[in-house]
């Protein structure tokens, strides 16, 4: 399977301390390394000047100028187009975002492309009018902003990031790392995203729905004190699970447990089982050639009717069909082959 090109917006000249530097960092990161013994090919990735000119000295506060091979032309084409940030500028002064790059969008967007924003790049995707009637977010200092600046946009401060299929949105700095793991989860399968998520040293996958705000007032000793809790349940998913076990398991209540993992996860221990349990059936279909009925026993997701249940609720589409459309993810076993993958 082909993942295609991969088009990003650098906006603007990057200052020192700046968070565009980070944000513009991780499209290039995910996608602008060849992993061909994850995927062969990889994702083709260029990076696409919004304006500024070679040669031309840094701005004031700006520590360097980066010089790119693209100009906005060569988002036309691009199978995803990705907008890291909009300068601050745009979001806090209300300076038009460039009429040049709303218009690139706009072709893009009509040539096919897949349009993705991290952060305050959502400023420029309804800049160019294409979040117009649809959910989206942005870093939650600035959803208010986008909320008041672009009335049709529905725009919603409590996630992580935010898939509207062919435009796809994203909170602010490590969620922007989220949603580029998604596309990777999306275009390639959860096998290999989750094998490039270990590789950086993050984790394999958070959905859009878990909530931009972590409690930081829960002591930081008590995420790593679940962890090993946590480790513990990922490889026995396939057995029952109930929040009592876990918070026995942990020495605590089970209200304890709950505040806790809310702390540390944005989500419930339910939906957090459930979360891992997707994740495992995931990498399962991809990589053996198990029997539907024998994954969701592996994956502790019970009968395939709940499997099929749980995949068509959250994914949208059947086991079945999720097997098909990653035939190369993963080099397959047999049902005799031993052990499946953990697929964490």
């Amino acid at each position: 399977m082909n993942p295609g090109s991969v088009a990003v917006v650098v906006s603007e000249e990057i200052g020192a301390p700046s968070w565009g530097l980070y944000e513009l960092s991780i499209p290039c990161t995910v996608f602008g390394r060849a992993q061909s013994d994850l995927a062969d090919p990889w994702y083709d990735l260029r990076l696409c000047d919004a304006g500024q000119r070679s040669g031309e000295a840094p701005a004031a506060g700006a520590a360097f100028s980066l010089r790119t091979g693209y100009g906005l032309e060569g988002l036309v084409g691009a199978g995803t187009v990705v907008v890291p940030s909009v300068p601050d500028a745009c979001v806090e002064e209300g300076m038009p975002v460039p009429p040049e790059l709303v218009g690139a969008l706009r072709e893009a967007h009509a040539a096919g492309a897949r349009m993705v924003s991290l952060c305050t790049g959502a400023f420029a995707l309804a800049e160019a009018g294409l979040l117009d009637g649809r959910r989206a977010t942005a870093h939650w200092m600035h959803t208010a902003q986008l909320a008041a600046r672009y009335p049709k946009v529905r725009v919603d401060d409590s996630v992580l990031y935010v898939d509207e299929g062919d435009v796809l949105t994203s909170a602010g700095l490590s969620a922007g790392l989220d949603l580029c793991l998604h596309l990777v989860r999306r275009d390639l399968g959860a096998h290999v995203a989750n094998q490039l998520a270990r590789r950086m040293v993050v984790p394999a996958h958070r959905p859009g729905g878990q909530a931009q705000f972590v409690d930081l007032s829960v002591p930081a000793t008590d995420e790593g004190s679940l962890g090993p809790v946590l480790d513990w349940a990922r490889a026995h998913l396939d057995e029952p699970l109930t929040v009592e076990g876990l918070a026995r398991r942990a020495a605590v209540s089970p209200r304890t447990l709950h505040r806790r993992i809310r702390a540390a996860t944005g989500t419930t221990p339910l939906q957090w089982l459930l979360n891992q349990r997707l994740a495992r059936a995931q990498s399962l279909l991809e990589s053996t050639d198990l029997p539907v009925e024998k994954v969701g026993e592996l994956s502790g997701l019970g009968t395939a009717n709940n499997l099929r249940h749980h995949f068509l609720r959250q994914l949208g589409v059947s086991p079945g069909a999720y097997r098909r459309a990653f035939p190369r993810a993963a080099p397959r076993v047999t049902a005799s082959a031993g052990s499946p993958p953990a697929g964490r």
